[in-house]
């Protein structure tokens, strides 16, 4: 199939984890009385954006937020991406961690962040996630009925390296759960999702908090969907609320074939990043993109 509807939520995130993780709840089940066909939430929905809260709300793979997910792809019998939330490993290390469940409510997709967000701009943002997170080591792509779909989380959006690895690893569309914040995310959201889409001639989609002025990290939120074309399709403004947008994935090779630039890639100039497909423990499609070799 080519044609699906994306729903991309952007959820309120308090300090209330149970709250939380009812409003994502709510949220995905009207996508889905809707019509969606993929779901997607926020960047750390069931917590707020701030190391402290990483360290408390930290759960392992399988845990109570995995688990609700899980039941609720299943129940609404979508796609769902959900977003990002503290993981913890059985070494005690933290990750910021995307699980990515079919429509039977099994998992097909784990993408530990692999950038982390370790900024400190003059007048503006100052955050390190590494004083709590570890960063993750794979390129995620998923297999569903639509073929394959990448996943990267916020930060790692700015390393196009990696978004050209899922391209080249069969991803149409690439999902992005992300907080870009008041200083950033002005700047550079809607730029870095065109930028993205135009280099891979993809569709991208990205997911954020909305913005509580009260918290002290500020999500930017505007949610947006960007063409193959580079064009901003669709796009919500800071506030609660669905976005949702039909897309039809047969534009990705109606727009390289106008515009032919994955195939006229000069591999003799320059190492690909699919070149990694070969090296075992490093990248895979699918699932086994999670797993240690």
């Amino acid at each position: 199939m080519s044609k699906l509807t994306l729903a991309l939520c952007q959820t309120a995130v308090t300090a209330d984890k149970e709250k939380n993780i009812l409003n994502a709840e709510d949220d995905i089940a009207k996508a889905a009385r809707m019509g969606a066909d993929l779901a997607v939430l926020p960047e750390m929905f069931n917590c707020p954006y701030e190391n402290s809260w990483f360290l408390k709300f930290a759960e392992p793979e399988g845990g109570s937020t995995y688990t609700r997910l899980s039941k609720l792809a299943r129940k609404s019998g979508i796609i769902l991406v959900g977003g990002s939330i503290p993981e913890v490993d059985d070494e005690g290390k933290i990750y910021n961690t995307s699980y990515s469940f079919n429509p039977r409510g099994e998992l097909i997709g784990k993408h530990r962040k692999a950038h982390l967000f370790d900024i400190d701009i003059k007048g503006g943002q100052k955050f390190r996630e590494s004083d709590t997170l570890s960063p993750g080591e794979k390129v995620t792509v998923i297999d569903t009925e639509f073929g394959k779909i990448g996943v990267a989380i916020c930060f790692d959006i700015r390393f196009p390296e990696l978004f050209r690895a899922m391209t080249l690893a069969g991803a149409r569309l690439i999902i992005v759960p992300a907080a870009f914040n008041m200083t950033t995310g002005p700047a550079h959201w809607e730029l870095t999702f065109r930028m993205r889409a135009v280099d891979n001639q993809v569709f991208m989609a990205g997911a954020a908090p909305a913005r509580d002025e009260s918290a002290s990290y500020i999500s930017y939120g505007n949610s947006i969907i960007t063409n193959p074309w580079g064009e901003v399709i669709s796009r919500l403004g800071p506030e609660e609320g669905i976005l949702f947008q039909e897309i039809n994935l047969e534009e990705v090779e109606e727009i390289r074939e106008q515009l032919p630039l994955i195939s006229s890639l000069k591999r003799e100039l320059y190492p690909l990043p699919e070149d990694i497909f070969k090296s075992p423990g490093k990248v895979r499609p699918g699932l086994r993109t999670f797993r240690r070799i």
